[in-house]
């Protein structure tokens, strides 16, 4: 098929664009800058454009959109525009173009309420409980993809979860930073059990959800290893591949989300040049558990993840050891 990878850009949309294209399909990537991926046809341009979505879309027979706006604090209005108008403007592109399959990679935060989630499987995306404009956003234009469902346009949602590995600056290089300058707290006592996926797995499961939307349409999926660790165990693992000691500082979960609270308050008047250190979001994601069910994923995807949790961590205590090569 020729395919169409949007965010390709980023650690995930490019790992997805190099597994699709090293299936046999014909790739071209849309973005705002060069993707850096070998091989594939780049279409520079923005989520709030829907001209250029439209010119990208075109002559294509699928679609797997990753490009959003990610972070814990912004202006609503932009997140909106991105990750609501741009998923709008997207689908109404390939009406138009009649491209027939869309995959649209989503987030579990589109179903977190809050509270722990123990050995569900795909709860559905519910805007009104979901916790920060990102999660909200994204819940929104889940939802959006899949009404748009029918015999012409086949939709399947995916939601890899916590994604990881050589290269990310979400979440591996934010560890190793504030645990590098003792900012790391563990929360509680950082017991909290919770899912991860490695960036192959992530890449590999969107990939198969693009093989089997026809017969999976109208779903929604969760991806992840299935290897539940706790926040503490997977912190250590990071820090113990980037060679810096594992946090030791804890704080009572209850003293983090009231803290996190008062930051996004002061952020939204006085916002900071990174992400802030403590949201309310981030301290329920760090003091409750988050685990999931992955047997319908995993057959109803025909997947499977193939790097362990372990063997994901010698791969990044590889990566740093090698001086943090281009990934």
């Amino acid at each position: 098929m020729k395919v169409l990878v949007t965010g390709a850009s980023g650690l995930l949309g490019g790992a997805v664009a190099r597994t699709i294209a090293a299936t046999g399909h014909e790739v071209s990537t849309f973005q705002r800058r060069p993707s850096g991926v070998a091989g594939v046809r780049d279409v520079l341009g923005s989520m709030t454009d829907a001209g250029s979505i439209a010119a990208a879309v075109a002559g294509h027979e699928a679609v797997v959109h990753l490009a959003a706006k990610v972070s814990l604090t912004g202006a609503p209005a932009d997140f909106e525009a991105v990750n609501v108008g741009g998923t709008r403007s997207l689908i109404e592109a390939m009406r138009a173009s009649s491209v027939p399959r869309l995959v649209f990679v989503s987030s579990p935060s589109v179903a977190h309420a809050g509270s722990s989630i123990v050995g569900d499987d795909a709860l559905p995306a519910s805007p009104a409980e979901a916790r920060g404009d990102y999660a909200r956003t994204k819940a929104v234009a889940e939802r959006l993809a899949l009404a748009a469902a029918d015999d012409d346009l086949r939709v399947v949602a995916v939601r890899p979860h916590l994604v990881w590995g050589p290269g990310d600056t979400q979440l591996v290089e934010r560890i190793v930073d504030r645990a590098r300058s003792g900012r790391l707290p563990l929360l509680d006592h950082g017991a909290a059990l919770i899912d991860s996926t490695y960036v192959d797995n992530a890449a590999s499961g969107i990939a198969a959800a693009l093989e089997r939307v026809d017969a999976v349409s109208g779903g929604s999926y969760v991806i992840t290893n299935g290897e539940p660790r706790t926040v503490a165990d997977l912190m250590a693992g990071i820090c113990g591949a980037a060679g810096v000691r594992a946090p030791r500082l804890r704080v009572p979960a209850g003293v983090a989300r009231a803290a996190g609270s008062l930051v996004e308050r002061v952020w939204a008047v006085r916002p900071g040049t990174d992400e802030p250190p403590m949201t309310r979001f981030l301290a329920e994601q760090l003091s409750t558990a988050h685990w999931f069910d992955q047997r319908r994923t995993q057959h109803d995807l025909r997947w499977t993840p193939a790097v362990s949790v372990d063997e994901g961590l010698r791969r990044l205590a590889d990566w740093y050891a090698a001086g943090q090569p281009a990934v």
